[in-house]
């Protein structure tokens, strides 16, 4: 409380917080105030906000202002004005003011809504203009420079009762206008229309002008603007600043630790399994990203249908994986990483842990899946980070912290505006129809919130404190079940959060069909035929299943399997390239056994039949080379009658194209009754040597224009081109082709990129590069050559 102290007039002697060296120093760092403005709660904004209007205000204005004067609330802004303190942001100076550090106050544009003060507004106005204004007022400046005269009109605009007096001798025109522009925040146009002024004022304005009340550009350029002064006057003595020292009500219901503990065990270790089996069906197919970065909504669908579970946990374990380390990309997909092999041997409560800790420090809300336009968003596409998003998450455990000891939230979306309260800057999502809806959701789906109030997992996450999560975890969470029941219904139960070797056999022999605080399989003759074509042996599962089974196998299981291993493999399929048959079973013997037929990879399936893995020219080439003298078979059985066949062009190759995009045009074919006409070949000869040995290149101010628009912009800008590369990148562009370029980059690498989906957009050429499968600018000037895809 001495920093704040300090600030009052009875109080001038408390010391100083620090020296005005070290102060400076710490102050006047953009980046602090970056990093201090997301932890700030409601209050805090409101008061810096007030202060920003002000310029500089003792304690005493400022508490009259914001009416804490002289009552209860008069403690919440000292503990406000020393939370300011304690971040560097507010201080008071050695003249009892209250001083703000010059970033935090380009925060507000016109903070309160008021517009700059008076000093600031007629800083650049001359002193025979302040003159006038002091002469209209009736005022005598106790000098004639321009200090003198600001201050004077300075002092006269602070006075509230001069200021109200003034006004209300004004014209009615004037005090409606006045009355208007002192309850709206101030107009900043985005640009300026040099040459040309406002349009002239009307006598209402004129009369504000000419008296200070408004305050016009020099060069009249813009409206006229009210000084914060006289705002604040106009505004009344009854008008207050907003100021909320108190957080929302939030209505309680009360709770015991072992009904809080109870349902965050049950949450966490649902969400564990979910999450592991949800991982599990990416490390075996990872999903597939978008082209523009992402997992999109099919894959999350396909993921959530395999690991039964909706897609807020799929996003949700995918995020949080990813953030982990157990996931990254993998070209066009997202894999699993050879930390996430580790992890997941490890016990639940240990998974779980890691998935809180990385959940704790994302930089977004994993669970946002619609933007403002209700479009679907990828997940892992790589968004910029949110640090309001983070100290939402502080926001809502606090909040939740705080709460009476023994008491929930009755409802836990009235945590949403406590939220707000404590982090007004954090991000909420478009999808939200309450505030923080998503990440309420999320926290209560982790086990961090259970009944509306903090569990044991979302102390230790709030204390930052690893050791006690990975405790919290291991005393809430089960270990991994080894074990299960079999029912003579074809299914196996387990409770809890089965083991991974668990989960691999019982994935390998039947089928899932739901997941969370029990999971349950189910075998059918499908499942079990997808264990005998793995390679097992009925014996080895019901040996393996035995293992794990609390009882003894019930029977109409082992009946299962070993009926369907009965007639696994009755029916046999290969693969062959072709079939070699005939009437005599000692020539396909011997053409089996001939040394020189073996690259073909002969097999015989029965004494009339063999089958060949190379194609059935090639083997029919070997055969003859071998000396023996096979036919051919069409599908329908029938022989292949081989014809020698002569190539011969589809059409007629179509005539060259001149310059410019001209065709020659077609010479008719003579008939079989013209002559002729004699060419005399000297003169040919001549006439062509005589003329260009090639196309000379356009020239527009020489009357030799360019083929089309793309070619001269192109030449325009391609200085490194030759006009026969120009004309192919000219063609590409116009016709949609692909082309291989010739690239400098900026550092002076040469590189050969492939582009399609060319645009252009001079000096610069979009398209898509097939080397870093993604889209890419191209400076033209920086092509040095240009050839086909």
């Amino acid at each position: 409380m001495e920093r704040i102290l300090a600030a009052r007039p009875d109080a001038a002697s408390a010391p100083e917080p620090q020296s005005a060296g070290e102060l400076a120093d710490r102050l006047q760092r953009p980046a602090s105030v970056a990093l201090a403005l997301p932890r700030l709660g409601l209050p805090h904004l409101q008061v810096a906000e007030v202060l920003a209007a002000l310029a500089a205000a003792s304690r005493d204005v400022l508490g009259s202002l914001l009416d804490v004067a002289d009552n209860d609330r008069a403690d919440d802004l000292d503990a406000v004005l020393e939370a300011l303190a304690d971040h560097a942001l507010v201080w008071p100076d050695g003249n009892g003011l209250l001083r703000m550090v010059a970033p935090l106050r380009q925060v507000w544009d016109t903070p309160l809504g008021l517009d700059a003060p008076l000093a600031q507004l007629l800083a650049n106005t001359a002193s025979d203009e302040l003159g006038r204004m002091l002469a209209t007022l009736g005022i005598k400046p106790s000098g004639n420079n321009k200090q003198q005269r600001l201050a004077a009109l300075i002092d006269h605009h602070s006075d509230p009762d001069r200021v109200t007096a003034l006004v209300a001798k004004a014209p009615a025109a004037a005090r409606k206008l006045l009355e208007q522009q002192a309850d709206r925040a101030p107009e900043r146009s985005g640009f300026i229309l040099f040459g040309a002024p406002s349009p002239d004022s009307g006598p209402g304005e004129r009369w504000a002008l000419e008296r200070g009340l408004l305050i016009r550009e020099r060069h009249r350029y813009g409206p006229a603007r009210m000084p914060a002064e006289v705002a604040l006057v106009l505004r009344g003595p009854d008008w207050r600043p907003p100021f909320t020292p108190v957080p929302p009500v939030v209505r309680s219901v009360s709770v015991t630790t072992p009904e809080i503990e109870r349902e965050a065990a049950a949450a966490s270790m649902a969400f564990a399994a979910l999450a592991a089996s949800a991982l599990r069906v990416c490390a075996a197919n990872p999903p597939a990203r978008l082209k523009a970065g992402g997992i999109g909504a099919r894959e999350l669908s396909r993921v959530g249908k395999a690991a039964q579970c909706d897609e807020t946990v799929v996003r949700l374990a995918l995020e949080a994986a990813s953030e982990a380390g157990l996931l990254a990309r993998d070209g066009d997909r997202v894999a699993a990483t050879s930390a996430y092999d580790t992890w997941a041997e490890e016990e639940p409560a240990d998974q779980l842990a890691v998935l809180l800790r990385a959940w704790w420090k994302l930089p977004l809300t994993p669970g946002g899946s619609r933007d403002e336009d209700g479009k679907a968003l990828p997940a892992l596409a790589g968004t910029p980070p949110c640090g309001g998003c983070v100290q939402a998450r502080h926001g809502l455990l606090t909040a939740a912290a705080q709460l009476p000891a023994g008491e929930g939230a009755a409802d836990p979306r009235e945590l949403g505006p406590v939220i707000v309260w404590r982090r007004p800057l954090a991000d909420e999502l478009p999808q939200d129809a309450t505030p923080f809806a998503t990440l309420i959701r999320e926290a209560e789906l982790l086990g961090v919130l259970a009944l509306g109030a903090l569990s044991p997992i979302g102390a230790a996450l709030l204390a930052d404190d690893a050791q006690a999560l990975v405790d919290a975890c291991r005393r809430l969470l089960p270990t991994a079940s080894d074990s299960a029941r079999f029912g003579s219904d074809l299914t196996a139960v387990v409770t809890g959060t089965p083991s991974t070797a668990l989960v691999t056999l019982l994935d390998s022999v039947a089928d899932r069909e739901t997941s969370g605080a029990a999971s349950v399989w189910r075998f059918s003759p499908g499942s079990v035929r997808r264990a005998l074509d793995a390679g097992l042996t009925p014996e080895a599962i019901a040996a393996d299943l035995a293992a794990v089974a609390v009882e003894p196998l019930p029977q109409p299981l082992s009946y299962l399997i070993h009926d369907t291993a009965r007639s696994h493999g009755r029916a046999r399929v290969v693969s062959a390239a072709c079939v070699i048959h005939g009437d005599e079973p000692a020539l396909l013997a011997e053409l089996a056994a001939h040394r020189k037929l073996t690259r073909l990879g002969l097999r015989q399936l029965a004494p009339t039949v063999l089958i060949c893995q190379t194609s059935s020219d090639k083997t029919l080439a070997a055969l003859r080379s071998a000396g023996y003298a096979p036919v051919g078979e069409k599908p329908d059985g029938s022989v292949r009658i081989e014809r020698t066949q002569r190539p011969r062009a589809a059409s007629p190759v179509p005539p060259p194209r001149l310059p410019g995009g001209r065709s020659r045009p077609q010479r008719p074919e003579p008939s079989t009754s013209a002559t002729r006409t004699a060419v005399d070949l000297s003169a040919l000869a001549a006439r062509l040597l005589a003329g260009p040995q090639d196309i000379p290149e356009p020239d527009p101010w020489d009357g030799r224009p360019y083929g089309s628009d793309t070619e001269e912009i192109i030449a325009g800008y391609a200085r490194n081109l030759p006009y026969t590369d120009v004309r192919q990148l000219a063609h590409a562009v116009n016709e949609g082709l692909a082309v291989t370029i010739e690239y400098v980059a900026s550092s002076g690498s040469e590189t050969i990129r492939t582009l399609s989906r060319l645009e252009l957009d001079a000096p610069y050429l979009n398209a898509w590069c097939h080397l870093r499968s993604d889209g890419r600018v191209f400076t033209l000037s920086r092509i040095h050559g240009v050839m086909p895809a």
